[in-house]
């Protein structure tokens, strides 16, 4: 009987092992985070734990080596950043962590020897783990479930690290034209301070006015400067996202894309961030997670510890003796009361915190789009109106300068209120694109706390 007892343990575990053991994949989990991230991208989304290889270096070259586009960028920031390998090495220790949780504990073998008065018994035993056994395909949707959330949550990062990058391109652009009219607003102030000083020597200009120019063009100075730091800064910014220990191998267009012709009007933003942003998905597996983590600490309040096996005794000039032997834990002092009520607060706790992730995906959809039309119509209306004004009123006062209606003095000011409202455009438009990333952040892709 003993022997049909240990054979059953044995099978029973056995097929435990073979169907129930949780595995640790051979990407580290990196393979369904990039599949969940390429979904919210709208391409393809490369992650991996290792430092890019040659095929990978080769592309991100060849992406440099032209005008970056926003694309390209997060496509080298997916490949290249170290900050994006750390966690995803992150995801790969948590998914041996998650794998060796859904493991059934190895069998424990026993082995006694007792010598006297010209006797030996010799006692052997091996025991398994049968609450294990018995709990294992319940602790292994556990895990999987808890490797689950931190797929979502390395997808969460890179989405987030694509969106950052995007920000950082459009900044950077915008910066880098910001510094090229800072340029031209100094040239211009520049030779309306020369023209001054030198109107100023011949007595057909007043001091006041002299003053006002060479104020105007030390300032033209100072805004250079910053906007010059500023573009060095964002571009520096950039790189660090794309991973790159230099900011002057990046090739940047000259100016920002143009508006889209139509703004989006997103229908049922809210009801898809629901059902796609990473932080409420995460949430969701949190809450069946700690959903199942409480009820099988309730099966397994009063009996946590439950081993069976196979007994071998011996001993000398009696014959072999075979049997089993069960040991369980006893709830005489511990009934289990305090673990359960910890797993019910520990569910209350997730869905309380899915809720809210639920409230904020709302609010952020809400607010995101909101700042994006409100970027839109900004934006349109310097294309639109603010700037073909201003040119309106130089060619005005161009042809009045022509028929000598208006002096140099004149001309250069409106030239440099005209570039001064083509930077403000520069500005609303990057302001546009910047919310546009946001809008998609909040839709799609928010990050997720590990």
């Amino acid at each position: 009987m003993a022997a049909n007892v240990i054979t059953r343990i044995a099978g029973a575990t056995a097929l435990a092992v073979l169907a129930g053991c949780v595995s640790v994949p051979a990407d580290g989990g990196a393979g369904k985070a990039a599949a969940y991230a390429a979904d919210r991208l709208g391409q393809p989304a490369p992650l991996a734990m290792a430092a890019p290889d040659n095929a990978a270096t080769t592309e991100i070259q060849s992406l440099l080596a032209q005008p970056l586009t926003p694309d390209g960028a997060v496509r080298i920031a997916l490949l290249n950043s170290p900050a994006l390998k750390a966690s995803l090495a992150e995801l790969g220790m948590t998914a041996a962590d998650v794998a060796q949780a859904g493991r059934l504990r190895n069998p424990g073998i026993g082995f006694g020897r007792v010598r006297g008065g010209g006797e030996t018994e010799i006692d052997r035993s091996v025991t398994f783990d049968i609450a294990g056994l018995l709990t294992l395909p319940a602790r292994t949707g556990i895990a999987g479930r808890q490797l689950e959330r931190a797929q979502l949550a390395a997808a969460g990062q890179a989405v987030q690290l694509a969106h950052d990058t995007r920000r950082a391109w459009y900044t950077a652009v915008a910066a880098a034209q910001s510094a090229a009219f800072a340029g031209q607003v100094r040239e211009a102030a520049e030779a309306g301070a020369l023209l001054a000083d030198r109107m100023r020597k011949s007595g057909n200009w007043s001091r006041l006015d002299q003053a006002r120019e060479r104020a105007f063009y030390d300032d033209a100075i100072t805004r250079q400067a910053r906007t010059s730091h500023e573009a060095l800064a964002a571009r520096e910014q950039l790189a660090r996202l794309l991973g790159l220990e230099r900011s002057d191998g990046i090739r940047l267009p000259e100016r920002l894309p143009d508006l889209p012709a139509t703004p989006v009007e997103p229908q049922q933003a809210e009801r898809e961030a629901l059902e796609r942003r990473l932080d409420v998905l995460a949430a969701r597996r949190e809450t069946e997670s700690a959903a199942a983590d409480r009820d099988l600490t309730r099966v397994t309040r009063f009996v946590n510890v439950f081993d069976a096996g196979y007994v071998n005794k011996s001993a000398t000039g009696m014959p072999r003796q075979n049997g089993y032997e069960v040991s369980l834990e006893l709830p005489l002092f511990d009934w289990g009361d305090a673990r359960v009520a910890r797993a019910e607060a520990q569910y209350l706790q997730a869905v309380h915190r899915a809720t809210d992730a639920a409230i904020r995906a709302r609010s952020d959809v809400r607010v995101a789009y909101s700042g994006y039309r409100t970027a839109h119509d900004i934006a349109l209306h310097y294309r639109d109106h603010v700037v073909p004004q201003r040119k309106k009123i130089s060619e005005e006062v161009l042809l009045r300068y022509n028929g000598m209606l208006a002096s140099v003095f004149e001309l250069l000011a409106d030239a440099r209120e005209q570039l001064n409202s083509v930077n403000e455009s520069i500005e609303a438009q990057r302001d546009f694109w910047i919310a546009d990333t946001q809008l998609q952040a909040a839709q799609h892709g928010a990050g997720v706390q590990p």
